[in-house]
C-alpha cells in the first residue's frame, strides 16, 4: 500500500480528529471518504450517459398524460 501524507487546515484537522474519536483510525477515515466519492462519481458518470441518451432520443410527440397513463399501466397503478 502506497503512503501518502496531506496537510489540513487546522479546521478540518478539528473535524477529521472529531470522527475518529472513537478510536478509529484516521487513514481508514479518510480512505472511507475517497471511496465514496469514488462511488458518487461513478454514479454521476452513469446518470450522465441516461442524460445524453434521453437527450438524443428527441422530443416525444405524446402528450404529458399519455406518458403517465403508460407509466402507470406498466406499474400495475390506475390513471
Amino acid at each position: 500500500m502506497a503512503t501518502m501524507s496531506i496537510s489540513l487546515p487546522d479546521p478540518m484537522k478539528a473535524w477529521v480528529d472529531a470522527q475518529v474519536a472513537d478510536g478509529r483510525d484516521p487513514g481508514d477515515f479518510v480512505r472511507d471518504l475517497i471511496e465514496r466519492e469514488q462511488e458518487r462519481r461513478t454514479k454521476i458518470a452513469a446518470m450522465q450517459v441516461l442524460i445524453d441518451e434521453a437527450l438524443a432520443s428527441g422530443i416525444s410527440d405524446r402528450s404529458m398524460d399519455d406518458i403517465w397513463r403508460s407509466a402507470l399501466n406498466r406499474s400495475g397503478g390506475a390513471a
